[in-house]
């Protein structure tokens, strides 16, 4: 067991009882438990499986190939309406972990399966960049080529920021706003 990871769940508010139950479902399927992105992470050889995430209303352990398992049970949920490949497993109470162990650790064996496979998710489809990005970078070249520089998710995430606004000033404003952050090669979330 990984003393980073004790320091967390003793530390959570939200939902430590859960966590620790969990935990050593996930170490005796195989797994190696480490912090990643702040969050208990749970590897199997150095590639990522399953991740804690503490939201308000449930405790989620998202695969992070979920949309390669086969999910019998139907557990998984979707992260979103932009994730392609990660999936969730929800839990709101110790009940949940207990009647859902057994289940859980046929989930995670598959996901090592998938790994060691070496199967991938499929590539994302073309980026249609939101008009009023389009626009501004057929304006500036120097833009353009930094935004081309910027990895694939950044640039997806971007996109999806700008396209949220339902107005074109809007929409117009935060390309403007952002234009620094995409010279200097950051991500919308990097400081």
């Amino acid at each position: 067991m990984n003393h980073k990871v004790d320091a967390y769940i003793q530390r959570s508010e939200k939902w430590p009882h859960e966590m620790a139950a969990l935990r050593p479902v996930l170490l005796d399927a195989g797994l190696t438990e480490s912090i990643k992105w702040g969050k208990p992470c749970f590897s199997h050889n150095h590639k990522n499986i399953v991740i804690f995430q503490e939201m308000n209303d449930f405790l989620s352990l998202m695969f992070f190939k979920g949309a390669l398992l086969k999910d019998p049970e139907g557990l998984l949920k979707s992260q979103g309406p932009n994730s392609r490949s990660a999936l969730r497993i929800e839990f709101t109470s110790l009940e949940d972990v207990s009647r859902l162990a057994d289940t859980l650790k046929a989930y995670v064996t598959e996901a090592i399966a998938v790994e060691e496979a070496g199967l991938e998710v499929g590539p994302a489809p073309e980026l249609e960049l939101v008009e009023e990005l389009r626009n501004r970078l057929d304006q500036d070249p120097a833009l353009e080529a930094a935004f081309e520089a910027l990895t694939p998710g950044r640039q997806r995430e971007y996109n999806l920021y700008f396209s949220g606004a339902k107005q074109s000033k809007t929409r117009a404003a935060r390309v403007d706003k952002y234009v620094p952050k995409i010279m200097e090669g950051k991500g919308f979330r990097d400081r």
